[in-house]
C-alpha cells in the first residue's frame, strides 16, 4: 500500500484534470440515459478500459448546499443510497481529506459491495464549486468487499445567472469497479446509478 501523496500537487493536478473534463465538446459525448431529473453521457476513458460519464441536471437550491451534500460530510450517508458506510481517514489543509467508503450490491446484487479509499479536495470554480476525488491505494482492504478504484471524478455546481436559486450541477465520473464483471452489466449501473443521485439528491434537499 503506498504512503498518502503531498495534497497540494495532488488537489492542483486533479482540479486541472476536472477543467479539462468539463471543456470537452459535446460532438464527443453519446446520450446514455435521460430521466426528468438529469441527462448522462458517456465516451470511452483515457485513464481505464471503461467510460467516462457525464451527468447533468439542474437542481433547485443555492450551489453552497448542494456541495455540502455531495462532499465527504456527515450529509451524504443520509441520502446516498448507494453509499452504505463513510470514515474519513486523513484530513488535510484547504478542503482536502482522505475517506474511506462502501457502496452497496447493485443489479440484484450481481455488482457485489464495493469499498474506495478516495482523495478528496473541494475549491471554487467561477461562481460556484467544484468538488473532486481520485482513488488511492492505501489503507488495508476489509473482508467482503472488494476493492474499487475512481478515475478523476468531480462535480461542477454554479448559480443559474437569471435564477440564482438554482444551481446547474454537471458530474464526471469514471469508476472501475474491478472484481469479474460483465462491461454491459457496469455500464448499465452506472447510468442508473447517477441518474438516481440526482433524483435522491433532489429529495434530500427539499425544505
Amino acid at each position: 500500500m503506498d504512503l498518502l501523496p503531498s495534497s497540494a500537487p495532488l488537489a492542483e493536478k486533479l482540479r486541472n484534470t476536472l477543467i479539462q473534463y468539463h471543456s470537452i465538446g459535446d460532438s464527443e459525448w453519446r446520450v446514455a440515459k435521460k430521466t426528468k431529473d438529469a441527462t448522462v453521457w458517456r465516451k470511452p476513458s483515457k485513464e481505464f478500459s471503461g467510460y467516462l460519464y457525464k451527468a447533468q441536471g439542474v437542481v433547485e437550491d443555492v450551489t453552497n448546499r448542494i456541495v455540502d451534500h455531495i462532499r465527504p460530510g456527515p450529509y451524504r450517508l443520509d441520502w446516498d443510497s448507494l453509499m452504505t458506510t463513510m470514515d474519513i481517514m486523513e484530513t488535510f489543509e484547504e478542503n482536502c481529506c482522505v475517506m474511506r467508503y462502501t457502496t452497496a450490491g447493485q443489479l440484484w446484487n450481481l455488482i457485489a459491495p464495493r469499498e474506495f479509499v478516495d482523495f478528496s479536495y473541494t475549491t471554487s470554480y467561477e461562481d460556484g464549486l467544484l468538488t473532486c476525488g481520485i482513488s488511492l491505494d492505501y489503507g488495508e482492504v476489509r473482508p467482503n468487499f472488494v476493492r474499487g478504484f475512481n478515475h478523476p471524478c468531480g462535480w461542477f455546481c454554479v448559480p443559474i445567472k437569471d435564477y440564482p436559486s438554482h444551481s446547474l450541477l454537471t458530474g464526471y465520473i469514471q469508476t472501475e469497479l474491478r472484481g469479474m464483471l460483465p462491461q454491459s452489466a457496469v455500464d448499465t449501473a452506472m447510468s442508473s446509478t447517477l441518474a438516481n443521485f440526482y433524483s435522491d439528491l433532489k429529495k434530500a434537499l427539499k425544505p
